[in-house]
């Protein structure tokens, strides 16, 4: 698959995206229904509704690529594919309960074990991000296309970052003095990949291993945006791991996040 085809893709998905962020909005003005699933984390009629549109388009584009969701997944199989689609219809779920505007709709490919193609929606926001292979990452914003590059939006002689913790364990902060932070907020969906892609942000920390379905999209655009996206011992990784167990997460906008 080339980058046109990989353009062609991501811009009807958009239209899809637009379609999806809108019914999440609707179900939960109307009262958001709550499931609890086996590992104990909340599931709504927003997750599976959003799942359900936008795994019928992927499978309309693409009916030869196998699609993995955190919805629909069978953790009790191992993983054994190398290029495939992995949806997270709502990250940030118990921020899309608790009623607030930074959960994200996302969808990513991974082609032969690398984030390829990323597409993120922030529905409450009004802001979708794609990206389609190096330096071909955008946000669409109340109708305009801006191309994404990393640059620094932050004030001058800062560094504000991000991390999944309003108190941040021992291993955070002093990740945090390391990088020369000056301040920080928590920010759990990812909508992290996106913000630090626009520049708004400079660094994102978390000693958490997330689900490849969390890091897939955003991993892709803000890389393609020009971040750098490891380990937080700077180790570059892949996907398509056995368990979809990505490791610790470290987005950084630049490697001298003064510039």
């Amino acid at each position: 698959m080339n980058i046109n085809d990989q353009k062609n893709i991501v811009e009807k998905l958009i239209e899809e995206f637009k379609k999806a962020g809108e019914e999440s909005i609707k179900l939960a003005k109307r009262g958001v229904k709550i499931k609890v699933k086996d590992d104990g984390s909340p599931v709504t009629n927003g997750d599976l509704k959003v799942n359900e549109i936008l795994t019928n388009a992927i499978s309309q584009l693409t009916p030869s690529i196998p699609i993995v969701s955190e919805e629909t997944v069978d953790l009790k199989k191992k993983n054994n594919l190398s290029t495939y689609w992995l949806i997270d219809p709502i990250d940030g779920t118990k921020e899309y309960i608790a009623g607030g505007d930074e959960y994200t709709l996302n969808v990513g490919l991974i082609i032969n074990y690398l984030p390829a193609l990323g597409i993120i929606g922030v529905p409450k926001k009004n802001r979708i991000f794609f990206s389609y292979g190096k330096n071909n990452s955008y946000m669409l914003e109340d109708g305009k296309r801006k191309k994404l590059d990393c640059k620094k939006r932050t004030p001058v002689g800062e560094i504000i970052a991000l991390t999944n913790h309003e108190k941040p364990p021992e291993i955070i902060l002093n990740k945090l003095k390391e990088y020369g932070v000056t301040s920080f907020r928590k920010l759990s969906s990812s909508y992290k990949y996106c913000i630090i892609a626009t520049g708004e942000y400079d660094l994102y920390l978390d000693k958490v291993r997330a689900n490849e379905w969390d890091d897939a999209a955003g991993h892709a655009i803000a890389e393609s945006a020009g971040a750098i996206v490891t380990s937080l011992n700077n180790e570059t990784f892949k996907y398509g791991k056995e368990d979809f167990k990505n490791p610790t997460i470290l987005i950084r906008r630049s490697k001298n996040l003064n510039d």
